[in-house]
């Protein structure tokens, strides 16, 4: 699912700012007899303007081409009737409920909750809890054995009990037994909602009311609260926990990174340390360099919390152990907490998303009741409460055989019309809820309250789009890039994959277009002391190993040398960039403070990769050929007619 988001988000983009306004609509080409018009191009092609790379996409002339190419597939999605499949048609309306959160707001509640989350992403709580885990519909009794139970943990827990020795003993938290309800420091978004106000509401060292969530009920004890810590950027050098994990192995990678931290401390550059040995490779090639990051975003607490305690007077931490490897970390910046103009967007999009968004839909129903009236049927309803009794109650209540004295207009919403058997489906469907007020009449009035509640949001969703435009135009890109999606999985992502002889003829005709570059089979020496290289180039003449050169000339407070050892291709960061290509010891070569030798054991010449050496980046250059070659065949099927006189006024006005 979140490859097929991506590759919808990276199709067409749903930003809808506009750079530029077309004076007048116009068709600007016509597939058959189907027209395309000047505002869509135009809309299309600007909010893409900054996300493309390849500038030729930027030629309008050739944005055209692609724009026609995506619109003639649209046509053949169609043609073929993937539209009409059932998968495609679930996975639309998924994306519509998505897109539709963004419409069901209130704005007064919205900023209101956008601003306690802001005052609460200064603080990191610290905090404990216990649950007794509960139904969301659990019948009453059940709520009733499970609150009194809560209660009584709550009650030793404020007279003094551990509250880590509670947990273990209470809680039905699974992890609780190992970490006594420990959760480590968190702050807004990190828990469901109702938890979270738990947890800024209670005073440190307090215990909290008890708080419902649809896990069951909690109490938690707040432990610490401190500031948030904002954000840090770092330089790490990694060594990978051994996969074998075997002492000897672990206590290897260990006296590895001792010897960079120590070549660290002599004064060597942290950055061509970490290029050279670091086994980070997605950071390694940046000198080691991570994204910027804030408490809680990565998965080790050990990493966060040595990055997070380095200064400008001491930046670089000592060799530490997580979970994956050993490390040493280097603070670049830090970054502390954004103001609030600069945070109010993501809230925005966070509040919608999390569970505090009921408030906002509550918010919503009371102004969808005051905007369209609604005057119910009272001799209709008189007569479905009626017909509702006691046995609803037990379950055994049913729907009557004939519902035809129920079909009329209980209400409506505008031109929808709301009938009394709908009601009546729904008050069956609700039977087995535990929310079953008591006498009857009440138990009616609760439930029609939400069934009105529920018929105004599905007529509001509905009509979206004539409501809103914006909301109309980003569902036909959503709806086209699903076709999209699915039509170039049919007829060229997994052909590519299963076509293996178009492949293989594929890589015949292509085959010098991917080669391998010189690869040397070497060790290579390097030191920020001349006479330290000269000693490691006599001993690589003599045939001796890379880690006798290393017991040779370091000590054990000192790391002198370091040394790499396997098959390197020409070009690459670890290798001096002035090696020659010939086996034996090089000459000893100069890099900015380093110093290197190299003993190239064997060189392997280059040349054309192999077919399974190749097959990633074949595989997707051979998609691409099958695409272009499939947009020819569609020009051929359909007629495309392209009204240039409009093209150009189009041109003129983009280009201003």
């Amino acid at each position: 699912m979140k490859l097929k988001y991506f590759l919808l988000a990276s199709l067409f983009s749903l930003n809808l700012i506009s750079y530029a306004q077309i004076s007048k609509k116009e068709t600007l080409f016509t597939i058959d007899t189907k027209p395309y018009y000047t505002d869509e191009f135009a809309r299309v092609y600007n909010k893409n303007l900054d996300l493309v790379k390849d500038e030729s996409q930027k030629d309008l002339n050739q944005y055209l081409t692609l724009f026609v190419g995506y619109k003639l597939k649209i046509n053949k999605a169609i043609q073929l009737g993937l539209q009409n499949g059932e998968a495609y048609k679930t996975e639309l309306n998924s994306y519509r409920t998505d897109l539709a959160k963004n419409y069901l707001t209130d704005s007064k509640v919205t900023k209101e909750l956008i601003e306690e989350a802001y005052t609460r992403s200064l603080k990191e709580i610290n905090a404990s809890h216990i649950l007794i885990t509960l139904d969301e519909n659990a019948v009453p009794s059940d709520t009733l054995i499970a609150y009194k139970k809560i209660s009584e943990i709550r009650t030793k827990a404020i007279q003094g009990e551990d509250f880590g020795s509670l947990a273990v003993q209470y809680s039905q938290d699974p992890s609780a037994k190992e970490n006594k309800g420990d959760l480590g420091y968190f702050s807004v978004f990190r828990m469901i909602y109702p938890f979270e106000s738990a947890a800024y509401k209670t005073e440190k060292g307090k215990v909290s009311n008890i708080v419902r969530t649809r896990f069951g009920y909690h109490i938690l004890k707040v432990n610490d609260i401190r500031d948030n810590r904002g954000e840090v950027t770092v330089e790490h050098i990694m060594f990978l926990n051994p996969k074998e994990g075997t002492p000897v192995e672990q206590e290897k990678v260990k006296k590895n990174i001792e010897d960079i931290y120590k070549k660290i401390q002599q004064g060597e550059n942290f950055e061509s340390l970490a290029t050279q040995f670091s086994e980070d490779k997605s950071s390694s090639s940046k000198g080691g360099l991570m994204s910027r990051f804030g408490s809680g975003q990565l998965s080790s607490d050990e990493f966060e919390n040595a990055a997070f305690s380095l200064t400008k007077e001491n930046p670089v931490s000592s060799p530490f152990q997580s979970k994956y490897g050993w490390h040493i970390v280097k603070l670049i910046e830090k970054f502390p907490v954004k103001s609030f103009d600069e945070m109010k967007s993501d809230l925005e999009s966070r509040v919608g998303k999390d569970d505090r968004s009921k408030l906002i839909v509550n918010s919503l129903n009371d102004r969808l009741r005051k905007e369209y009236a609604i005057k119910r049927e009272e001799k209709l309803y008189a007569l479905i409460e009626k017909n509702i009794n006691p046995d609803y109650y037990s379950n055994k209540w049913d729907i009557p055989v004939s519902t035809k004295m129920y079909d009329g207009k209980l209400f409506s919403i505008k031109d929808k019309m709301i009938s009394g058997t709908d009601f009546l489906k729904y008050i069956k469907a609700e039977e087995t809820s535990s929310n079953k007020a008591k006498p009857v009449s009440n138990l009616v009035s609760n439930l029609y309250s939400k069934f009105v509640d529920i018929q105004l949001n599905v007529y509001y969703n509905e009509h979206l789009e004539s409501e809103f435009p914006e909301f109309a135009t980003v569902m036909e890109e959503y709806r086209d890039g699903l076709l999209l999606f699915d039509l170039m999985d049919k007829e060229i992502w997994e052909k590519s994959k299963t076509d293996s002889i178009g492949l293989k003829a594929y890589y015949e005709l292509q085959k010098s277009n991917y080669n391998w570059k010189n690869r040397f089979d070497a060790v290579i020496c390097s030191s920020t002391d001349m006479e330290i290289i000269k000693k490691a180039y006599k001993m690589l003449s003599q045939n001796n190993t890379a880690e006798e050169i290393k017991g040779k000339l370091n000590t054990k407070d000192t790391v002198k040398i370091m040394t790499n050892s396997g098959v390197f291709e020409e070009g690459t960061e670890s290798l001096p960039k002035n090696l020659k290509a010939e086996k034996g010891v090089s000459d000893i070569l100069k890099e900015g403070d380093y110093f290197f030798v190299a003993k190239i054991n064997n060189i392997v010449p280059a040349a054309i990769k192999t077919f399974e050496e190749c097959k990633g980046k074949l595989v997707n250059d051979y998609q691409q050929y099958l695409e272009q070659k499939w947009v020819d065949d569609l020009k051929q099927e359909f007629t495309v007619t392209i009204n240039q006189d409009v093209f150009e006024k189009v041109k003129k006005q983009l280009q201003k």
